[in-house]
């Protein structure tokens, strides 16, 4: 577990840190936002409830493809690099977020309102709302393995 804390404390940073460049005017140490990449994930979480996938594999597909975007999008071709990496690392236990419909809904929503935050510029904001969405999937999937790891034990015990 300590492994996957220490990387969902990196992811933490990388995103929140991509957020406040996505708001800036001028990005600072050249890079420029990849505005098209924000419309394209525009186009999947800024949708109707009735428009929105009840799939669990391509809403965690999607996912993943959110935050890797955004760190993108911000510019700094390194930052995305190693995000890319700390999500290759952690994707294993983040697909365990996307066994409940509620956590599905969920994602959609605060989906939205990060983008909504960048979209108006509010580089706090943003930051703010990643960081509790990093945070509430984070003690999911804790929940999550711990449970399957308690069921794992009382099975080799019977």
């Amino acid at each position: 577990f300590e492994q996957f804390e220490q990387l969902y404390d990196l992811r933490m940073v990388l995103e929140t840190t991509a957020a406040h460049r996505l708001c800036e005017d001028g990005l600072r140490r050249g890079g420029t936002v990849d505005r098209a990449l924000l419309d394209e994930l525009a186009a999947i979480w800024l949708v109707p409830a009735a428009q929105r996938s009840a799939d669990t594999v391509q809403v965690s597909q999607w996912d993943e493809a959110f935050h890797c975007a955004l760190v993108a999008a911000a510019g700094n071709m390194e930052m995305a690099r190693v995000h890319r990496d700390v999500t290759d690392r952690i994707r294993i236990i983040r697909r365990l977020d996307f066994t409940k419909q509620a956590r599905i809904d969920a994602t959609y929503d605060e989906h939205a309102k990060i983008l909504k935050a960048i979209q108006r510029k509010r580089g706090d904001q943003a930051a703010m709302l990643l960081r509790a969405h990093i945070e509430t999937s984070q003690a999911e999937v804790r929940k999550i393995t711990l449970h399957q790891v308690h069921l794992a034990r009382v099975g080799a015990a019977r």
